[in-house]
């Protein structure tokens, strides 16, 4: 293969890897300064793209913009019966519908397909289960959507939840069921964390994480009844679902005993953590683990009460646990220092 052509394929595949992060207006100009060359000259590799049925192109000259095509749009709508089952789901339709994938994100789309659909087989109550795949050049696109009660409503009502919210900062943690004689509460946990992104909307509240980022993120939608499942993943990722398992396994039994907590999920709008009733609420369930981390991203104060009753009294009642604070500020810091006064060293970490 002549040294051209390889540079050619690295152009186009530069080009369908980062359009969407780009944006189709700035994906030519980004192109021409990875690769030192010319905007003309990025725009034969874009016009190939097009006619190659990999872009779609919209408007003329300076204005055009470019999308990804769809090479595929499938959808089915299946109806609840006692017969309906995730792996049949998985093997006679959207198994096909990806096509020919790399094995790594295939086993990721398997793995995630399965667990979203059971759950929704299990817990909605739902009258059906749509599902709809969209692929392109670069990535696969898929959103699973039932009718029934809504996962952070059932959540709220089964564990005595005051807000829906809190139901996303439970499972956030991970560990979390509401049949724990059928379920692990493992499935969205490391489900939301295989994918580039992850989001779930139910009943007007939106849990969206993306790979890379520990944070989990709660944003407000309009209420909408039953719960839709949005997962992406990029077609050629280099993760397995063995590499999400093992960040947060260990030990002789392999047991899932490390988790993140994203500590900004137990601040609603303005309010201030701190409180230890706060703490408490963020603490909850984590003696099922054996290592914390707690992440301070974009919290930028706790009070004394907060940080005394997670660094000082939990810590202290759970001898055999380790916790750890990450992206905290200068100020958070000296909270949880002041907190750790007296604990021996190494037991906490900031």
């Amino acid at each position: 293969m002549s040294r051209v052509r390889v540079r050619g394929e690295e152009v186009r595949s530069y080009i369908l890897d980062n359009l969407d992060k780009a944006g189709g207006a700035d994906i030519t100009k980004k192109a021409a300064e990875r690769f030192n060359v010319s905007r003309q000259a990025v725009n034969k590799h874009m016009r190939r793209l097009v006619d190659e049925g990999c872009l779609t192109e919209t408007g003329k000259t300076r204005s055009r913009i470019y999308k990804l095509a769809p090479l595929s749009d499938n959808s089915e709508v299946y109806l609840r019966s006692s017969e309906l089952s995730e792996d049949l789901a998985w093997s006679r339709d959207v198994k096909g519908w990806l096509g020919s994938l790399p094995d790594k994100a295939m086993g990721i789309w398997q793995h995630g397909f399965t667990e979203m659909f059971n759950n929704a087989i299990d817990h909605s109550n739902s009258s059906y289960i749509s599902v709809r795949l969209r692929k392109t050049a670069a990535t696969a696109e898929m959103m699973i959507l039932d009718n029934g009660i809504g996962i952070f409503k059932k959540i709220q009502r089964q564990l005595g939840l005051l807000d829906e919210r809190h139901a996303i900062l439970e499972l956030s943690k991970g560990k979390l069921t509401t049949d724990p004689t059928r379920h692990s509460g493992e499935g969205i946990f490391f489900t939301s964390r295989m994918f580039d992104s992850f989001n779930i909307l139910s009943g007007g509240v939106y849990f969206t994480h993306s790979y890379g980022d520990p944070e989990d993120w709660i944003l407000e939608n309009q209420d909408s009844p039953g719960t839709a499942v949005f997962m992406k993943l990029h077609n050629h990722t280099s993760r397995t679902t063995k590499t999400v398992f093992d960040q947060f396994s260990g030990g002789e039994d392999y047991g899932f005993n490390k988790t993140v907590v994203p500590v900004k999920l137990a601040q609603y709008g303005n309010d201030k953590l701190i409180s230890r009733s706060q703490a408490k609420r963020l603490l909850a369930r984590l003696d099922l683990f054996q290592t914390v981390l707690f992440d301070f991203e974009d919290v930028t104060t706790i009070g004394q009460a907060f940080a005394d009753e997670i660094f000082r009294v939990f810590a202290l009642e759970h001898p055999k646990m380790t916790l750890h604070a990450t992206n905290s500020n200068s100020e958070v810091k000296r909270m949880i220092a002041r907190a750790r006064g007296g604990l021996a060293s190494g037991e906490v970490t900031a």
